[in-house]
Formats: C-alpha cells, sequence, structure tokens
C-alpha cells in the first residue's frame, strides 16, 4: 500500500512518524473517513468543511496543500475504486507540555483500504460506563482522541453487543461509538439534534435532506421505536435489537439506501 505523508505518497514500509508527535502523546488532532465510490470520494466538501470546522475549534490550522488532489492522489496509487479513505492530521512535534506550539509542524496522513463487508443489523445496548459530554465544544469535532468511544464498544462487546448508544450528561440519547442514530417513533423519523452532543455525521446531514427531523430522544423513546438505524460515511446499517429488544423495521434504512449514493 501507498500513503500520502506530508506533501507525497510514500510507500507503507517506508513511512516513519516521530514519538513525539502530538497526534501519537496527547491526541491531538482531526481525522475524517471518506467513502470512495467509483473512483470518486463522496460528499468530499461537507467532509473537507467538517475538518475546517474542527481545525477552527482546536486552534489548528489546515496544510497549505490541496486536500482533495492528496485525497484523489492516494486513491489512484492504490487502485481504489470502491473503498475508504482516511485523512488524519495532527499538530505534530512539539515540547512537552499539554500548550501547543505558536508554530505548529503538522503532520499529514491519508491511507486507503477496501470497503468493509455489507454489515448485518446491529444488536445494540445502552452504555452504562461512559457518557457524551454534550457541553464539550469536542463532541461535535472527529478528534483523535476516541477514548470514550472505546470504552463503550468494549462494554458492548463484554455485553454481547455490536455497538453502544451513548447517553449525554443529561441522561439523553446522544449516539453510538461510531455512528449516528436515527429512529421511526409513531411514524416520525428522527435523530438527536447537535446541541445533545451529536457529531454532525455526513451521512447523518444527506439523511436530514431527506425529510427526517431533530428532536431530543430518551432511552424510553428508543424502546418503543418501530425502526432504528445508523449512519456513517460508510454507509446505513439497520438496528435488529436493543437491549434485547427485537426491533423489526427495515424499510426506512432500506428506502434510503437505495436514494442515497453510498447509502
Amino acid at each position: 500500500m501507498k500513503l500520502w505523508l506530508g506533501t507525497g505518497l510514500v510507500a507503507q514500509d517506508d513511512a516513519r512518524l516521530s514519538p513525539f508527535d502530538r497526534g501519537f502523546t496527547l491526541g491531538d488532532g482531526l481525522f475524517e473517513t471518506l467513502r470512495v465510490r467509483e473512483g470518486a470520494v463522496l460528499r468530499l466538501d461537507a467532509h473537507l468543511a467538517r475538518l475546517a470546522a474542527g481545525a477552527g475549534v482546536l486552534g489548528l490550522p489546515l496544510p497549505a496543500l490541496d486536500l482533495a488532489a492528496a485525497l484523489a492522489a492516494t486513491a489512484v496509487a492504490n487502485d481504489l475504486t470502491e473503498g475508504v479513505l482516511r485523512l488524519t492530521l495532527s499538530r505534530g512535534t512539539g515540547p512537552r507540555g499539554v500548550l501547543p506550539p505558536a508554530e505548529p509542524n503538522l503532520t499529514l496522513v491519508i491511507t486507503a483500504a477496501p470497503l468493509p463487508a455489507l454489515a448485518p443489523p446491529a444488536r445494540l445496548v445502552i452504555v452504562q460506563g461512559t457518557r457524551r459530554n454534550d457541553r464539550s465544544p469536542l463532541a461535535q469535532v472527529k478528534s483523535l482522541n476516541y477514548l470514550d468511544n472505546i470504552l463503550a464498544r468494549q462494554e458492548a462487546a463484554r455485553r454481547g453487543a455490536d455497538d453502544g448508544v451513548l447517553l449525554n450528561t443529561r441522561e439523553g440519547v446522544a449516539e453510538t461509538s461510531i455512528a449516528n442514530l436515527f429512529a421511526v417513533i409513531g411514524g416520525d423519523l428522527v435523530t438527536p439534534p447537535l446541541a445533545e452532543g451529536v457529531l454532525p455525521g455526513i451521512m447523518r446531514a444527506a439523511v436530514l435532506t431527506e425529510g427526517a427531523g431533530e428532536r431530543p430522544l430518551t432511552v424510553e423513546d428508543l424502546s418503543r421505536a418501530e425502526e432504528i438505524f445508523l449512519t456513517s460515511a460508510l454507509g446505513i446499517r439497520s438496528v435488529a435489537a436493543l437491549e434485547g429488544r427485537e426491533v423489526a423495521g427495515r424499510a426506512i434504512a432500506e428506502r434510503l439506501r437505495a436514494r442515497i449514493p453510498g447509502a
């Protein structure tokens, strides 16, 4: 595999990162996962806009190069026509301590991977061991620090589930460890608003244009949902069960998969 490192392509075996990179030592950075379909990056402008917004929150400058061209070059170098690109941007190396250097030495990495196999409908649990901090500006940033998500996913695995639903600090539904969540309740397709500690997902935005609404959701709301599905840059995944209760609905997710490219 070839990957983009810094300002150009390198072979995977030749890629080197500093052990003092703040992305490694502090999680000081951002990432985007992008779907490639028929050789093109889907919803590229939306991904780059979210990256720029996250960089603004972190006070992190963007690299002085054409990111769209770098993504395209990485896909071409790996003969990737159907697959996944991941763009990772860190503040780079710096002195010890939390305060970032005044002149960051950015690290940019873009990797390519095949498209994962289509996953079966997910079985979910409500995460008990951690919460999504809806009061933090990082709730809407795709940062390199994913430890709450990792704890949630580990808990779900221990409980025999595929993923876990994260609640916020007010016990409202936020999202899962890796995806936004939609539910059909009383015939209405709804998802929690960003103020609930929700990451502004790119596929989430696409589904909202198809008539979905936003409102706060509780665990009780989910317990009576006729259909639940998850969205990420890689597509839409139906939910088969929540906390052991079977969720039979699939129709809305199937309709959206047929309408939205890459869903």
